[in-house]
């Protein structure tokens, strides 16, 4: 059986959408709504939700929150930890959402700083490790992660790496990046990230270059789709899902989940690159960065 082990933050996602350009020391209008959050939290929810069993390594605060997030993850079918940080506050990420449905991200990882091997399951019941770029950018979890990859190669596990944002990417620069990427087996990041990294600002030869580290990559486009490849093997490349693009957020994240449960089970590239880009259209009409509705 497939199982799948999540690494990274859980957070709560304070989302505001609003209608006009913000007009600064001036009250603009929004309409306001908290979700859970978090990359590793919503590709275990995405999982969860279409089949795949996922486990999610969960760090929040002894608050009310904290609490919220859990039982949300509950409600998804998400196996987790119930690691509560005493005097923590759980993670929070104030998102603005402008007319276009692209996000402005303010992230606060609070409880989540600190992951390390004490906050492991038994790695024996995973195949496959997705690892969050943000648990490795936080300088308080950093060697911890370092550990857990470590241990999961050691168990023969396949480990996937979404690398985040350029954002937060900077503050370790391409050099330590380029590092991270020798443990791992697949890498699924943007066309932005993928030029950052690659230095290549063409997405088939960002690919090209980050081949010569990584087994397997994979870009995704937004609009105009994905391209994926395994070193030695074909370009795969697909179109984008139509669909009404109401939030942006979680959006890579359910592709990552997309095709991580194909992935994993030794499938079809092409056929995980689709699942990927059918999940993030699912994504981008919804306001949360998580599935509408759990399963029953």
């Amino acid at each position: 059986m497939t199982k799948i082990l999540c690494i990274g933050d859980i957070m709560l996602d304070v989302t505001a959408v609003i209608g006009r350009p913000i007009s600064e020391g001036l009250e603009t209008r929004a309409k306001i709504s908290t979700q859970g959050g978090g990359a590793a939290a919503n590709v275990a929810s995405w999982l969860a939700t279409h089949g795949t069993s996922a486990f999610l390594v969960a760090r929040v605060g002894d608050d009310a929150a904290g609490q919220t997030v859990l039982s949300e993850l509950d409600s998804f079918g998400v196996e987790h930890s119930n690691n509560v940080i005493k005097g923590a506050n759980t993670g929070v990420v104030i998102v603005i959402v402008g007319r276009d449905g692209e996000r402005t991200m303010f992230p606060d990882s609070g409880a989540n700083s600190g992951l390390g091997l004490l906050d492991l399951p038994d790695l024996k019941q995973f195949t496959t490790v997705y690892i969050s770029g943000y648990s490795l950018i936080n300088p308080d979890s950093r060697s911890g992660v370092i550990e857990i990859i470590e241990a999961a190669k050691s168990q023969n596990l396949q480990v996937i790496f979404d690398p985040a944002t350029v954002g937060v990417l900077m503050e370790v620069g391409i050099s330590k990046v380029n590092e991270w990427l020798s443990y791992m087996d697949a890498l699924i990041l943007n066309e932005e990230e993928a030029q950052f990294i690659s230095g290549k600002a063409n997405p088939v030869e960002a690919a090209g270059e980050l081949l010569k580290t990584v087994k397997t990559v994979v870009i995704k486009r937004g609009s105009n789709g994905a391209l994926g490849q395994v070193r030695g093997g074909d370009l795969i490349q697909i179109p984008s899902h139509p669909t009404i693009v109401v939030n942006t957020t979680g959006a890579g994240d359910a592709f990552a989940a997309g095709f991580i449960q194909i992935w994993a089970t030794n499938g079809d590239l092409s056929d995980a690159l689709e699942s990927g880009a059918t999940l993030a259209a699912k994504c981008v009409a919804l306001i949360s960065a998580r599935p509408l509705v759990a399963p029953k």
